[in-house]
């Protein structure tokens, strides 16, 4: 402000760059979220994108939105070094950490399935920037030439890495989409099994070849391994019941079980499901990725 209590040029374009970075704020931490597969890692990214955004010149800046999702994801790709890094030394399977979702994020259904867990584990086996182009093309709709300045390629260059991505990604991603209605039925099912400690009711709702993986980090009690069959993955989950009170949530847009002991968030499982069945267990344990249980997360596109 001035001495007459008007605004100067200098307090306008920070209100100006205030109010763009909290009017994309959901939608920046979207993208990283989706590129790290960590929410705190994607929050450190964005006070990383805020110390940028308030040293540039808007004057100079066309589009907000796109030169905001430039700075995240070239600052989501320089965290991924240091995420690679912490990978290697991990204890047991890494899980992306997740999130409890609004429901509104359940009725998009491309944006559901990019957050969802084995979306999500799919994506960690892209390259850095495959990943990130393929979340800003398949995921947000940007146009080549806004992903180019991105991860500073050519347009003809994303072109071909995002073409790589797809094709990567559709060999691995589940064989067709699941409802949401469909999703809570199964996983219902699966809950009434752990909650009565059914070998048989376990069975008869896992995939023959379902795996289940189970993240720890070496801070609680989880396998080191992936469980493979229905065999041996029954009776690990027939442990769960006892004390422990299971209770579906939306977390990463689909339906989820969240197990709590005495009161307290102990386990966070997510499913994948295909034709009926659970093909896939994703059980977090690790307490340091369960904060984000405690509240809806905002997700954008």
């Amino acid at each position: 402000m001035d001495e007459h209590g008007r605004p100067t040029d200098r307090s306008a374009a920070a209100d100006a760059a205030t109010e763009a970075f909290v009017a994309h704020r959901g939608l920046l931490f979207t993208v990283a979220y989706e590129m790290l597969g960590s929410a705190a890692d994607a929050e450190d990214v964005l006070q990383e994108t805020w110390l940028r955004w308030s040293d540039v010149d808007l004057g100079g800046v066309r589009d907000r939105r796109a030169y905001l999702v430039r700075i995240t994801t070239r600052q989501a790709l320089m965290r991924m070094r240091t995420l690679r890094r912490r990978k290697e030394s991990y204890v047991g399977p890494w899980l992306p950490e997740p999130l409890l979702t609004a429901p509104d994020v359940a009725e998009d259904v491309e944006l559901a399935d990019s957050v969802s867990m084995a979306m999500l584990l799919v994506m960690e086996t892209l390259a850095p920037t495959e990943r990130a182009v393929f979340v800003l093309r398949e995921v947000f709709d940007l146009p080549y030439d806004e992903i180019a300045a991105a991860v500073a390629r050519t347009p003809a260059a994303v072109r071909q890495i995002a073409h790589r991505a797809r094709a990567h990604v559709a060999a691995r991603r589940p064989r067709a989409a699941v409802s949401s209605a469909e999703a809570r039925d199964v996983l219902a099912a699966f809950q009434q099994a752990v909650e009565s400690g059914d070998a048989q009711r376990l069975l008869d709702v896992l995939a023959p070849d379902v795996v289940l993986l189970t993240d720890g980090g070496g801070v609680v009690r989880a396998a080191l391994a992936p469980v493979v069959g229905a065999g041996a993955v029954a009776p690990v989950l027939g442990r769960i019941g006892g004390e422990a009170a299971l209770r579906p949530e939306q977390v990463n847009g689909y339906p989820a079980l969240v197990v709590r002991v005495g009161g307290r968030i102990d386990t966070v499982i997510a499913v994948r499901v295909e034709d009926g069945l659970i093909t896939g267990l994703y059980a977090v344990r690790n307490p340091e990725k369960l904060s984000r249980i405690e509240r809806e997360t905002a997700l954008h596109r």
